[in-house]
């Protein structure tokens, strides 16, 4: 069974960063690795179209270049998306809208082997993470299950409100705040700034570390990061390929753009003089 890369940084206490991809090009997952700096590319499969075909060739390049792979799936998708995820080699699983310990235990048990003292659902499987045919129904199989790294989504209002209990539920790993869920949770759509929203963030990642789980922080620009390493945050996942790309061309664009409205009328170019 492959090692889990993110699960030995957290047994360590080490630092780990990852990055967002939305797309499901296997080769920006090996630009990522051939990048350097980074320990996992999280899918944020909540917000991107994809298939079963499409998780077993992102597994593949996150093997190839030895990377740690999450996967972030929606409340009404839990136990077949992790499941298929597991399955195709990714490693940690990012469990969105949580609200009851009811669906914390529902988040584990998507995850664990179901034997005995696990509380888990999942039964063998002939997938990528068991070589198909070779490791299926194994103790090495449960092993792995075990040590898949789960992380919670703490972004509604109910969540908030319960959050020792939750956080308490057996097997999570890691906890991160969604300050957009959770500002449209109080009727304070947008305003991630919001007073409300901040003390929220901050009693998250405090309840967090004091029961010693990881607080994990996700940021467009690493500019933001010092408030949440002077929290004692060490958990960081930096960038989305999707507003890469549109910073890029709305930067580029509008400087172009820009440079074509203030440039003089051009001069006649000879019959045949290159474009290039």
């Amino acid at each position: 069974m492959r090692h889990n890369r993110l699960r030995a940084l957290l047994n360590a206490n080490q630092p780990s960063i990852g990055t967002h991809l939305l797309s499901t090009w296997p080769t920006l997952v090996e630009l990522v690795g051939d990048a350097g700096n980074y320990d996992y590319v999280e899918f944020t499969a909540e917000y991107s179209p994809f298939t079963m075909h499409d998780l077993d060739n992102l597994g593949r390049a996150l093997e190839l270049k030895n990377l740690g792979g999450m996967i972030k799936v929606e409340q009404t998708q839990f136990t077949h998306q992790a499941m298929r995820a597991i399955g195709s080699g990714f490693q940690s699983i990012l469990f969105a809208d949580v609200r009851t310990v009811a669906d914390a235990e529902a988040c584990v048990a998507a995850v664990r082997a179901e034997t005995p003292g696990t509380g888990g659902r999942l039964g063998v499987g002939m997938r990528r993470d068991v070589g198909t045919v070779l490791e299926g129904g194994s103790q090495a199989y449960v092993d792995a299950l075990n040590e898949v790294v789960i992380a919670i989504m703490v972004e509604k209002r109910e969540c908030v409100e319960d959050l020792d209990a939750i956080l308490s539920v057996k097997g999570i790993d890691m906890v991160q705040f969604g300050g957009s869920d959770y500002s449209m949770s109080l009727g304070l759509t947008g305003q991630r700034n919001h007073p409300d929203v901040k003390r929220a963030e901050r009693k998250t990642i405090e309840t967090a570390l004091k029961m010693g789980l990881h607080p994990r922080v996700e940021l467009a620009d690493i500019k933001q990061a010092a408030p949440y390493l002077e929290m004692g945050v060490k958990h960081f996942c930096i960038g989305w390929d999707v507003r890469i790309l549109h910073e890029w061309w709305r930067v580029n664009g509008e400087g172009m753009q820009g440079m074509l409205a203030g440039a003089k009328p051009a001069t006649a170019e000879k019959k045949g003089a290159s474009t290039y």
